[in-house]
């Protein structure tokens, strides 16, 4: 997806890009936060620092600034409302407006008008009243904590809402479509989107099979007997399924025209998912699945477990769901694996709830980066944990405003610092950025407003999400090369073989080229 070209001088560039990020790669990620390292170096990290304690400012230069990758994004909840509502009334779908619900007219409930209980959605668009009603109920716009009903729960509630929109055709590629230009005009390089490609007939095969305690205790007959049914088939369909939704991407951006957008410039890879609220059977086949498609679809980078994690049925499976993983890893040694754990805190669940998730999902399952890890500090032993991760280079993908409105957590109570302190790597990324109606700029904003970022900082964590992305092929940094003092060969020699040096060095070249353009400014 991305043409990156290898400039002759090589050692020029690297030194400039160097220069303006502070640091080489060491610890790319890790390490303590604060604005006074990188001042006064290059005109990128002046001209931040001038502008850090003005947010109007700071936000213009973040979203010009390089980024990385956003390697936690839900495909459907990274689309805005007002998206699935131009789709629903393109579909002719109505609105419930009851159920705050996108539904699918039928023969003895057609759409009405806006008067209705279940308006046209193209009616309740026009609508003054109901427009801004329904794009409240699919995101967490003007959402308020109330008794009984959470930012938690709203933020949740909304994929069931838009779901019918999902089911329109072309709606997948249109998604991407949005999404992938809304990360290219940002400057972001590469993303991983959580995606469900053939998850619903892998699903099917595992509720037909009848589970039992025989069955959890022996996963590995139990898997056999599951490809057995037909699991190895779903693949190809679900290749086509890829096939579609990028062809309708690409059209959409006008990819290979003169009038390319932003996002045909972006590496765009796919986590199939695993919803964790099913029973075992669901989500034991499709776990298999996916490891299945990952192996034989270059696309499909890994695997992630969704859907809440105080779930009932996501906590009492939890220890089940990683050994899953476990087997799946063991019968496909290549598969990646990024787990949601440790989103959650105390009074979300009970306090023996926080003991072990994340330790699991490293332990256990071989998950390579943790999604939220938001309660570490409440795990056992929780400095062992963190050396075990640090060891082993477990990112975690820290998601701030998601973390804040589904579980209050933010500022001095999260544990960001904790895991930088500790040598952990760290991403900033976006989890829902539809949902939760923000962006990947909006996200490095509140790391310098809330943790006193700087600019090195940030370029750190532009290079960590692409070092701890699963993208194929060795790093940019492996060779010895292209560390200082730097080797013209060496780096084109990495380049030339691996895709993902390919998307670091164009993360490198940009970095340099915003260098040069902020100090052209007077």
């Amino acid at each position: 997806m991305l043409d990156v070209r290898i400039t002759k001088n090589v050692t020029a560039l690297l030194a400039a890009t160097l220069l303006l990020a502070g640091c080489a790669t060491a610890e790319m990620g890790g390490g303590s936060a604060g604005g006074g390292a990188d001042a006064g170096g290059s005109a990128a990290a002046r001209r931040f620092q001038a502008v850090r304690t003005s947010p109007p400012e700071l936000r213009a230069f973040l979203y010009r600034m390089p980024k990385g990758a956003d390697l936690h994004s839900h495909l459907t909840g990274a689309a805005y409302a007002e998206t699935y509502m131009r789709m629903a009334a393109d579909a002719g779908l109505c609105f419930d407006v009851k159920a705050l619900t996108l539904v699918a007219p039928t023969a003895q409930a057609p759409c009405g008008d806006a008067k209705s209980a279940r308006p046209g959605a193209a009616a309740v668009i026009a609508d003054s009243v109901l427009y801004p009603m329904a794009l409240d109920a699919l995101s967490t716009r003007d959402a308020l904590p109330v008794s009984g009903y959470s930012l938690h729960d709203q933020f949740f509630a909304t994929f069931g809402r838009f779901r019918a929109a999902n089911s329109v055709p072309n709606s997948t590629g249109d998604l991407l479509a949005e999404v992938v230009d809304r990360a290219g005009r940002q400057g972001e390089r590469h993303v991983e989107l959580m995606v469900s490609f053939g998850t619903g007939p892998a699903a099917a095969i595992g509720k037909s099979f009848p589970w039992t305690p025989q069955a959890a205790a022996d996963l590995a007959g139990t898997a056999d007997r599951l490809i057995a049914a037909g699991l190895p088939a779903l693949v190809a369909p679900a290749r086509q399924e890829i096939d579609a939704a990028e062809a309708r991407m690409r059209s959409v951006l006008g990819c290979g025209t003169p009038a390319a957008r932003p996002g045909c410039a972006v590496s765009v890879r796919y986590l199939q998912q695993v919803s964790r609220t099913q029973s075992p059977g669901p989500v034991y086949a499709t776990t298999l699945f996916n490891a299945l498609l990952e192996a034989q679809e270059p696309r499909v980078v890994g695997l992630n477990f969704v859907a809440p994690e105080d779930n009932p049925v996501a906590l009492d499976d939890y220890d089940l769901h990683m050994r899953m993983v476990a087997e799946a890893k063991r019968r496909q040694p290549g598969t990646n694996v990024a787990l949601h754990a440790g989103e959650l805190t105390l009074g979300l669940v009970p306090p023996e709830r926080l003991r072990d998730h994340i330790r699991k999902a490293v332990e256990i399952a071989g998950a390579k980066r943790i999604g939220h890890g938001v309660d570490v500090m409440y795990e056992d032993d929780p400095q062992g944990l963190l050396r075990t991760m640090a060891g082993r280079k477990v990112a975690v993908e820290v998601n701030l405003t998601s973390n804040d409105k589904i579980l209050g957590v933010s500022g001095k109570a999260h544990p960001l610092p904790v895991y930088r302190a500790a040598g952990v790597p760290v991403v900033l990324s976006t989890d829902d950025e539809g949902v939760s109606r923000i962006d990947l700029t909006n996200e490095l904003q509140r790391a310098v407003e809330e943790f006193g970022f700087g600019y090195a900082d940030l370029v750190g964590l532009a290079r960590a999400s692409l070092e701890h992305s699963f993208l194929p092929g060795d790093s940019l940094w492996s060779a010895p090369g292209c560390t200082p003092p730097v080797r013209e060969d060496a780096c084109r020699a990495v380049t030339a073989r691996s895709e993902k040096a390919r998307v670091q060095w164009g993360l490198e070249e940009a970095l340099a080229r915003f260098d040069r353009e902020i100090a052209e400014v007077r």
